[in-house]
């Protein structure tokens, strides 16, 4: 049994957590269709991170909150991830988290000239993994962010990126690994959370993001890969 603790950065609108519950959930099923002896923990850490590191990982969700915000809470997880980084936890960004993990740790990350970018985004393997079972090229996963990384750490490793993100994956060693897309996220929560920020993101990016969707996406993919990663 692998023990998973989710360190959750924010919750669903009220308007969409009747139908998509909450970030937790959707990773929960997520992985559970990669990988049968998961188990997870959610811990809510804009009230408190975990008091200890019983987990053998753990996952940073998305959030609205952009990592170079001066919060209390942000402060506290960061120096969660270091204690767990040096206690050999394995640790996976995803969007908020894998901007946080690079922000903190050596990098830089602010807002992006291009603006949001949302829907699908294919995206280019630049430098093949082991923890990579398939042989493309590139991948596709719906993203939803304004930010992005900009400087990565000096001991990190670009494995993917694409015109709109340059830097939408990376690892530190055995330890880290991120993604800038959402492996958890569906088409349908994707366009709802499009349909929502509608007038955020402008007609153009929403009409854009809402055509990507016709395009293939990898989560499960994904999904397995961070499996991989977390076992090896």
């Amino acid at each position: 049994m692998i023990k998973i603790g989710i360190l959750q950065t924010d919750s669903l609108m009220p308007d969409l957590q009747t139908q998509y519950l909450d970030y937790a959930a959707m990773f929960r099923n997520r992985f559970a269709q990669q990988h049968s002896l998961c188990e997870f923990e959610n811990y809510d850490v804009l009230q408190a991170v975990p008091d200890s590191l019983t987990c053998d990982a753990y996952i940073i969700t998305g959030s609205r909150h952009s990592v170079y915000d001066d919060l209390p809470w942000i402060h506290s997880l960061v120096e969660f991830l270091r204690d767990a980084l040096a206690c050999r936890k394995k640790v996976i960004g995803i969007c908020f988290g894998h901007q946080l993990m690079a922000h903190f740790f050596g990098g830089r990350v602010s807002a992006a000239e291009v603006g949001w970018s949302v829907g699908v985004q294919p995206t280019r393997i630049v430098a093949p993994q082991k923890w990579m079972d398939s042989d493309q090229d590139q991948f596709a996963l719906l993203s939803s962010h304004k930010d992005q990384v900009q400087e990565l750490p000096s001991d990190a490793t670009l494995f993917a990126g694409n015109p709109a993100c340059p830097v939408a994956g990376f690892t530190m060693g055995e330890q880290v690994l991120t993604f800038q897309g959402h492996p958890e996220f569906t088409k349908a929560y994707a366009n709802a959370l499009m349909t929502i920020r509608r007038e955020t993101l402008g007609e153009a990016v929403f009409a854009k993001g809402q055509a990507s969707l016709v395009l293939d996406t990898d989560e499960n993919l994904v999904a397995r890969w961070i499996c991989n990663f977390i076992l090896a």
